[in-house]
């Protein structure tokens, strides 16, 4: 399978139609067509549904979609390479990538490359958000070089430095509802309320033995991935959001007010990569420079 040929599906699930495909690719329709036959003959599965007379539009069959979000990571895999590859012996620079979810610990992050980027300029960062489950499978594929997680870590398999900041667990909800007349916000609390809770759950979840109870017996009436969007369940009024602190403002003219879980309840993240990987130049001196910030 040459990535050539990769680019080119790419160009076809992305246009929706082959001949308008061709043009971006500066090929005719005919030939467009072969290579993508012959792919579907190589791997021996229909990649995509053409359309009929009356429509020129093409579809992905499921096959299809798989090759896509597999040749959208092969492809940036190859371009990632090639740019660590390609960067002369005496220069440092290149790109460095992080996946994480939503924290104010990136703040550090940010500090680090603050100071990183004084001594090395052409350093560029590239943010991939998402749970731990995103961050642990972007990093098994070599897609991220560090991954910002909660919970416990494998050290067999990853190097690790711990962010010397907490994240504090709270409810965010509108300042005109019920609780947002109380300081602190009990598991008792939150009993019979709609509650809206992040997706990602583990066996380690500090919710879980905070709230003392099977959180699934919890009216649990959403979940989240990207906390953006769970504050605007909250500010319709549909319902609790259990946060971290510091994600959305809640100052000034915002309906939206945050109370801390008591007992008090916070999590620490940790900094992850591969055990053992083979750092490129920028990738190194970012270790270098977050070990030294956090001791």
């Amino acid at each position: 399978m040459e990535l050539r040929i990769l680019q080119y599906f790419l160009a076809v699930a992305r246009e929706q139609s082959i001949s308008a495909a061709a043009k971006t690719l500066h090929l005719s329709q005919p030939t467009l067509s072969t290579q993508l036959k012959s792919l579907e003959d190589e791997l021996g599965k229909q990649l995509l549904i053409r359309g009929t007379k009356g429509s020129r539009k093409v579809l992905l069959t499921e096959e299809g979609m798989i090759l896509r979000k597999r040749a959208e990571e092969i492809l940036d895999l190859v371009q990632k390479t090639e740019h660590e590859i390609t960067v002369p012996d005496d220069v440092v620079a290149g790109d460095i990538y992080i996946g994480t979810g939503e924290s104010d610990s990136i703040r550090i992050l940010a500090r680090v490359a603050r100071r990183l980027r004084e001594k090395y300029p052409n350093i560029h960062y590239h943010i991939r958000s998402g749970n731990s489950t995103f961050v642990f499978e972007y990093l098994e594929k070599g897609l991220i070089d560090f991954g910002l997680v909660y919970g416990s870590v494998d050290v067999s398999q990853y190097a690790s430095v711990q962010i010397p900041v907490r994240d504090t667990w709270g409810v965010l909800m509108r300042r005109d509802a019920p609780l947002a007349a109380k300081k602190g916000i009990s598991p008792e609390d939150l009993f019979d309320k709609p509650l809206i809770l992040s997706a990602q759950k583990s066996d380690d979840w500090p919710l879980s033995q905070w709230f003392g109870k099977d959180v699934e017996k919890l009216n649990i009436v959403a979940t989240y991935n990207l906390l953006y969007n769970a504050s605007l369940l909250v500010d319709e009024g549909f319902g609790y959001a259990v946060c971290f602190d510091k994600l959305i403002n809640t100052t000034g003219e915002s309906n939206l007010c945050f109370r801390p879980l008591t007992p008090r309840l916070e999590s620490e993240a940790t900094l992850i990569w591969k055990r053992y990987q083979v750092f490129s130049k920028p990738a190194s001196r970012f270790v270098n420079e977050i070990l030294e910030y956090c001791e």
